[in-house]
């Protein structure tokens, strides 16, 4: 298996495929299931200057897995900083590792691109991920996170 970040390189077969698996955690989390609005965004992610990036976990031809973050500036962290919007993983590929190599792929890329850190969210009955996530040194920030769409 190999973890690597989506860019202009790649095909739109990449695309639609990192779209049809995001697609199931978008329904696992009854989120939009715009399905042109994903590969939008995703192929915007690959644009020269674009803050926002996707990472990819693929066996042979199939996309088991995905992150996708947004490069921020944050004057408490003094400079910029990864929110990591989506981590998923295929459900039939879950437990195996792909989760943890996605996010230390992740921490890899920050670390290299001088970010100041790493935040994320996560449910808070999702245990199994806590442990992911505290396994590899993220820790519990605890704060309140309030939302407007349009």
């Amino acid at each position: 298996m190999k973890v690597y970040e989506l860019t202009k390189e790649h095909t739109d077969e990449h695309i639609h495929k990192t779209a049809d698996l995001l697609m199931g955690q978008m329904e696992s989390i009854g989120g939009p299931n715009a399905y042109e609005n994903m590969v939008t965004v995703i192929r915007a992610s690959m644009d020269e200057g674009s803050h926002a990036y996707t990472f990819v976990a693929e066996e042979g031809d199939r996309i088991l897995g995905a992150a996708f973050l947004n490069v921020q500036k944050s004057l408490v962290k003094g400079g910029n900083f990864i929110w990591l919007n989506d981590l998923y993983v295929h459900v039939e590929h879950r437990n195996q590792g792909i989760a943890k190599k996605l996010l230390l792929y992740v921490v890899h890329w920050a670390e290299h691109h001088d970010m100041k850190g790493i935040e994320l969210e996560t449910g808070v009955n999702n245990q199994a991920t806590k442990a992911l996530y505290n396994s590899l040194g993220f820790y519990d920030v605890v704060s309140k996170r309030y939302g407007f769409q349009f």
